[in-house]
């Protein structure tokens, strides 16, 4: 078979991609490409576990009314039912598999607490190095039957006769290649990077949505960008992720008088859900204080929190003091490629999983840990899906007709710098969003919109990270477009000139076509 051809390309390299790939690998010829190494992704710095209904004490029913409590009943039922109920099945056949998940002294399941959720249901490995203990064992399993590419970013997704048959892709040194497939999948994480407070890995800015976009399939809920509350903050800048289950095992939120922030604020308190501890620490932010995650009541907290604890010792913050300086970042995107249940897009040949796929299962606003749930279950929907469904018609083509170099016809605004976009989406499409910020953000977008209008043309006269910025650019437009539209504040979309939720913007969605935009 040619190197060229496959009967599977994944996008991405995360826990979505490579349990896709492992599921496939077995009765299909699978590559995976990435952008980075195949080191570098967001499941690699996920901490807080893996929720699942797998206590005795715990039903899957408890776990759905979590998932649709915490995302305001903008979910989808049907994929929540799907997650909650096939989770608990699905995380025993990993661990049958080999996946070893933390243990107390008695050799049963230790399951953590986090916010919003009902029981402690949380599945750890390595304490919080979850993300990192799945990784590597599943680059254990796929080792010798998956071909993964590095250093390859995709720059368009390649259609024939309305069909995604293949991507072409740019390497470190320029090199551009066309490889070709029956299905294309997408698990190319979410859009977190768009922002300068993010704990998401710097390659996950939301690109191949705007490829997909560009190709013509249907993006939707892009307004819902998850806030995480705790980010470790030192010297202005974000470090890393301070785990939700740190509160979940008692550590709590105070400002810098040292009062409680969460008291009062939510029955929950600082197990709230992440939009309302977020919104919560913006406040106190916004008026010029500091917040702080006292850890004081965190039982061995390095022995519990690995991972923190190190990030904490080589920034120069003792734990002694028992206070972390926190502040919220961009974490997670509920909105994304619309799919069905079974991955399919609304092109025909390109699917979408994980992050980058948008079902409704997390709604406004994910329940923590519910996204490994999400990639383990919803990768082996898919994989099924493919499994059984006939191979396309596509074929690889001998030879690619050469794009010409061109430049503008007119001179077109320099591009800006990647952290001024940042910059301003944290500012304007941020934690709370209001129609004046938000129509300035259009505004400074549309400036470059020529760019992304014209970007087949001009994409052999531009660098990696030129391109790159482009459809960094074009994704953010359309999340300040979707933005604008919903009047309301539901989830992790906060409006302070729409401050409630609208019984008139239940269960509506505004979704993004290729020149067409519609509201289902």
């Amino acid at each position: 078979m040619s190197p060229n051809y496959g009967d599977v390309i994944v996008v991405g390299s995360g826990l979505s991609a490579l349990l896709t790939a492992k599921y496939l690998s077995k009765h299909m010829n699978v590559m995976v490409f990435t952008k980075s190494n195949k080191y570098e992704n967001n499941s690699f710095l996920a901490q807080g576990g893996v929720a699942g209904a797998i206590a005795d004490t715990d039903t899957w029913q408890e776990h759905f009314h979590d998932t649709i409590l915490a995302g305001c009943n903008h979910n989808e039922k049907d994929s929540v039912e799907l997650l909650t109920k096939l989770g608990p099945r699905m995380l025993q056949d990993l661990m049958e598999a080999g996946m070893d998940f933390d243990k107390d002294e008695h050799g049963m399941l230790s399951l953590g607490m986090e916010g919003a959720h009902s029981q402690r249901r949380i599945l750890h490995a390595g304490g919080d190095q979850t993300g990192r203990r799945m990784m590597q064992w599943l680059h254990s399993q796929i080792l010798h039957c998956v071909q993964i590419v590095e250093q390859e970013t995709v720059i368009k997704v390649l259609k024939e006769d309305d069909c995604c048959c293949g991507i072409k892709t740019v390497n470190r040194f320029g090199e551009r290649k066309s490889y070709y497939a029956s299905h294309i999948v997408f698990a190319t994480g979410g859009a977190g990077a768009l922002y300068s407070y993010t704990s998401n890995d710097p390659s996950v800015n939301g690109m191949a949505l705007a490829l997909a976009y560009q190709a013509g399939a249907t993006l939707t809920d892009l307004e819902f960008m998850q806030f995480h509350p705790t980010m470790l903050h030192v010297n202005d800048k974000v470090i890393g992720l301070v785990s939700e289950a740190v509160r979940g095992e008692g550590a709590y939120l105070v400002n810098d008088q040292g009062k409680r922030i969460m008291q009062g604020i939510h029955p929950l308190e600082d197990l709230a859900p992440r939009d309302i501890v977020s919104r919560t620490i913006f406040q106190e932010l916004d008026r010029g204080g500091k917040v702080f995650l006292n850890i004081e009541n965190v039982i061995n907290f390095e022995k519990r929190f690995p991972t923190i604890s190190y990030m904490c010792t080589i920034q120069g913050i003792s734990l002694k003091t028992k206070l972390l300086p926190v502040v919220p970042g961009a974490h997670f995107f509920m909105g994304g490629i619309r799919t069905d249940l079974n991955g399919e897009t609304s092109l025909k040949g390109l699917y979408a999983v994980g992050e980058a796929a948008c079902n409704g299962v997390h709604g406004a606003n994910r329940l923590a840990s519910n996204s490994l749930l999400e990639a383990i279950v919803f990768s082996k929907k898919l994989a099924e899906h493919l499994l059984n469904k006939p191979m396309g018609n596509c074929h690889e083509k001998l030879i690619d007709e050469p794009l010409a170099k061109a430049k503008p016809d007119k001179p077109f605004l320099a591009l800006p710098a990647k952290s001024e976009l940042q910059a301003m989406m944290m500012k304007h499409a941020g934690i709370v969003r209001h129609a004046e910020g938000l129509q300035k953000l259009k505004g400074w977008l549309e400036a470059y919109q020529p760019y992304w209008q014209d970007i087949d043309r001009l994409e052999m006269n531009l660098s990696l990270e030129e391109t790159e910025l482009i459809f960094m650019l074009q994704i953010s437009h359309l999340i300040a477009s979707a933005a604008m539209e919903r009047e309301e504040s539901r989830g992790a979309h906060c409006r302070s000139d729409y401050p409630q939720a609208s019984e008139a913007w239940l269960q509506k969605r505004i979704s993004h076509q290729e020149k067409i935009k519609v509201l289902v």
